[in-house]
Formats: structure tokens, sequence, C-alpha cells
């Protein structure tokens, strides 16, 4: 994302704020985080009628700031950290004329205050997940994204590619920003990023290529996990508009389902044969479904 579009998007997230509402409900989202609240019960504690309310929140999705899941006929809402902090850094990215430290915690506090969320012991630090695809355009950019959200802390999400792309699919990058999340630090880039001394060191290795046989794993260094989810290629995707779409929306919904398997897993019980054996399961498309 370049300089202007994330203008925009700060634009548009502060934009957001500055409407009491929209800044009440964001407020009583962030006070339960990370848990999320029904539509109703934030129209009522923000003392607004339900339809009123659904408008408030639409835009507070659009910005990014919050995100939506769907239980049964009823929608949720979640404060979605990682659009607080996209904002927070928009804003310090430039302060006291690039040396921050001079503003001492003017920053530093609300950024670790929107950060902080419950882990288990065994999850400190964060697990790091890399995944793969061919290109680093499409699959692997989604699970990145996906990771980052579900994960909520607990995990750290790359994504990387043997050859890979200018810049990810334009398609891609429109569907998760429409499902709310936050796009500003997706890129394609090679795996070759992740090879020097200082790259972050890996705990997983996931390579997401619809033809796992062929696939191989470049040598990080470290004593990380592999794994291979074979998902079909979007750049494969043929139909209208519309049914491209909804073929991007059920790609989207299969790697989620397979993510949501993943972070659930209990990490401090099992060994490292016992987690490689689970994350096959998870890509065995006959257990699997969207």
């Amino acid at each position: 994302m370049n300089e202007s579009s994330r203008e925009s998007s700060a634009i548009e997230g502060f934009g957001s704020l500055a409407q009491p509402t929209r800044l009440a409900a964001v407020r009583h989202l962030l006070a339960v985080h990370p848990q999320s609240l029904p539509a109703g019960e934030i129209a009522r504690l923000c003392e607004v009628p339900h339809n009123t309310m659904s408008t408030h929140l639409g835009i507070l999705s659009r910005a990014g700031l919050i995100s939506a899941e769907r239980d049964g006929r009823a929608m949720n809402y979640r404060a979605d950290v990682t659009g607080f902090r996209s904002l927070l850094d928009f804003l310090s990215r430039d302060c006291c004329n690039g040396r921050p430290e001079l503003c001492g915690t003017a920053f530093d506090l609300p950024f670790e205050a929107i950060a902080i969320e419950p882990t288990e012991k065994f999850m400190t630090p964060a697990f790091n997940v890399l995944f793969l695809c061919t290109q680093n355009s499409a699959r692997s950019i989604i699970a990145e994204a996906l990771l980052e959200k579900i994960g909520r802390g607990r995990f750290r999400a790359y994504s990387a590619g043997a050859e890979p792309a200018r810049e990810p699919v334009p398609e891609v990058i429109e569907r998760l920003q429409a499902l709310g999340h936050d796009v500003s630090r997706l890129r394609s880039k090679s795996w070759d990023e992740f090879k020097g001394p200082d790259a972050p060191r890996m705990d997983f290795i996931i390579a997401l290529c619809d033809a796992p046989n062929g696939q191989f794993c470049p040598d990080l260094g470290g004593q990380f996990v592999t794994g291979a989810w074979p998902l079909p290629d979007p750049m494969q995707f043929t139909g209208s508009a519309a049914e491209r779409t909804t073929l991007l929306n059920e790609l989207y919904a299969m790697i989620r389902r397979r993510i949501e398997i993943f972070t659930s897993l209990p990490f401090d019980s099992l060994d490292r044969m016992a987690v490689k054996a689970r994350l096959d399961e998870i890509g065995d498309t006959t257990r699997v479904s969207p």
C-alpha cells in the first residue's frame, strides 16, 4: 500500500471515530475485548435505534476498526485491534522528526493498552507461522491476514513465495478489506527475505499450493514444523465477476476453517511429531470442509 492509500485509510479510520455514537460503540467494544457484542446490545448501550446502530457499525467495519461475525440470525461485533494499531502507526511514523523516543510514552502506552490480550502461558512468546505458495499473491496472502486476526497476538503471521508476483491479486485485497482485514502490510515477497540472520525464526511453515507433492520448503534454519494444506489457485477461477467472488469467498472460508482448527490445537500437550500429524490432518480435504 502506497503512502496515499495509507493516508486515505487513516482519514477513513479517524473520520469513523469523529461521531459520538460510533466513538461510544468502539469504547464499549474495547471494554469487552476480546469478547464480542451483539448489534442489539451495542445499540442498547449507545441508546440509539437498532437500524441506526447498524449504519454506524457498517461505517466502523469498513474503516477496519471492528469486525463482524454471524451467529445464527444475529450479528456480533468485536473491536479489531489491528486497525487501531495501524492508526497509531500512522500517527507515530513521523513523530518528533523521526525520533519517536522523544515522545516518551505518548504512543507506547495506548499501543500496549490496545495490544494486551489474554494468552495461554505456552503461547509466550507467540508462534511465528510462514505461509507459502508459488507467487505469494492470493492463498498465502489470505492465510496471513486471517491468522493475524484469528491468532490475536498468540501467533505472528507471514507469507512468501518461491516466485513472488509484483503484488497481491487485487480481487483478493478487495475481498479482505471488505471482510474487515487490515491489508496495509500485505505484499508479495520472496521467501529469501526469511533466510537472513535478522529474519524472524519460524515455528511453522505451511505450504498452500494445490500440488503438495511438488512442493519443498526453503532452508530457513531453525527447527520449524512443516505442513501442506493444498488449496485451489484463485487465478484459475473462471466465470462472471459474481461467480469469481463466490469462489473467492469459498476459498476464504476453507482457509479460515483450517486456521481456526490450527489455532485451537493444544500445543502445550503435543510433542513435535503429534503437531506435525495434526497439521497434516488439517490439510486433508476429506477431513476439513468449507
